[in-house]
């Protein structure tokens, strides 16, 4: 997708900033676009700035300017916010069908608003005061990420066959026990191996460090030794997982697949689970062994110390764990002896 084609300059200039001022990826800065072009579609169909039989997905955006940008106000914002509750259509990947966005995702779209007129005022200083500056975030409920313990962890590597059975190994144990991004994953050459650590790319082009445990030398060593054997070319002779049919890089779809069909050999529920909740398993599992949340937060490569704290929960077999634990849990109420005339 080029964003180019159809943004305005005004858009357009914010991206690029984003893209090459931020360093945010391409992939971040498309879903940028695309939550402000929702946007200004829905302003200018509310503001009857487009024909009535407009459709919605038709609706330009290369004309966006700043007396536009300017012009909104909290309502204008908080009417789009109902807009997405209420009418937006879910997306045709979406697991659920019909209309109606859930709270991520109008508070993305709203952190994307944020942004675009942070850029307005403060950065660019096109605008002297921020419109939306007072603008409220839907409420989001907390929600405890789901993992795999460790027994079902073992099962999941232990279910691992096929052609491809190394690499895929090598891949599960990765994700297991560094937590890694599926694009952080993906994006790995064979460069960034240096003995026991590995160099990652992560969000926004940031650097991190990771530290190999033995499991992880191990399956990438018998992983390398196959990948020797594939003919590469081009770019993709630097890529660290590959596929031996396709000759190049390994795509982040061909993961997600190998997780859940290896899930499903393991005998574990493939709805629930994803390339993502490797990641949160690793977290919950260094966490729970030692690994203090500042730790965990280099090695997962976040941001903000707050998405970290999500890994901080304690799993409901713990509470459990705890309430048993309590000296008094197994005190019985003593039966009272009967009073005279009454039957015992």
């Amino acid at each position: 997708m080029d964003y180019r084609k159809e943004a305005s300059p005004l858009i357009r200039d914010f991206l690029t900033y984003h893209e090459t001022i931020r360093g945010h990826s391409k992939l971040t800065v498309n879903e940028y676009f695309l939550d402000l072009r929702t946007f200004f579609r829905y302003l200018k169909l509310s503001r009857g700035l487009v024909p009535e039989d407009t459709l919605f997905e038709n609706i330009p955006v290369d004309d966006v300017d700043l007396p536009l940008a300017a012009s909104v106000t909290l309502a204008d914002v908080y009417g789009f916010m109902s807009y997405l509750s209420r009418d937006r259509e879910r997306r045709h990947n979406s697991p659920e069908s019909g209309s109606g966005l859930n709270a991520v995702s109008r508070s993305r779209k709203i952190s994307s608003l944020r942004s675009f007129y942070k850029y307005l005022t403060v950065k660019a200083q096109l605008l002297e005061e921020n419109p939306i500056q007072g603008l409220d975030s839907p409420k989001l409920k907390q929600s405890l990420p789901r993992y795999l313990t460790v027994d079902e962890s073992l099962a999941l590597l232990n279910a691992v066959d096929g052609e491809n059975r190394e690499r895929d190994y090598c891949i599960l144990v990765i994700f297991l026990n560094c937590g890694l991004r599926i694009s952080e994953l993906v994006g790995l050459n064979v460069s960034d191996i240096n003995g026991d650590t590995l160099r990652v790319l992560g969000k926004g082009n940031k650097e991190r460090t990771v530290y190999l445990n033995d499991a992880c030398v191990d399956a990438i060593n018998d992983w390398l030794a196959v990948r020797s054997g594939i003919t590469l070319e081009g770019p993709h002779r630097a890529a660290l997982f590959v596929s031996a049919r396709r000759h190049r890089r390994v795509s982040t779809d061909a993961v997600h697949a190998m997780v859940k069909r290896t899930l499903l050999k393991a005998g574990l529920d493939a709805s629930k689970y994803s390339s993502h909740k490797l990641r949160h398993t690793a977290a919950t599992l260094m966490h729970r062994n030692g690994v203090d949340v500042r730790t965990l937060q280099e090695v997962l490569g976040h941001e903000n110390l707050n998405t970290t704290q999500i890994y901080t929960h304690v799993a409901s077999e713990d509470l459990r764990y705890a309430a048993d634990a309590n000296p008094l849990a197994n005190v019985k109420r003593r039966a009272s002896a009967p009073k005279d005339g009454e039957e015992d």
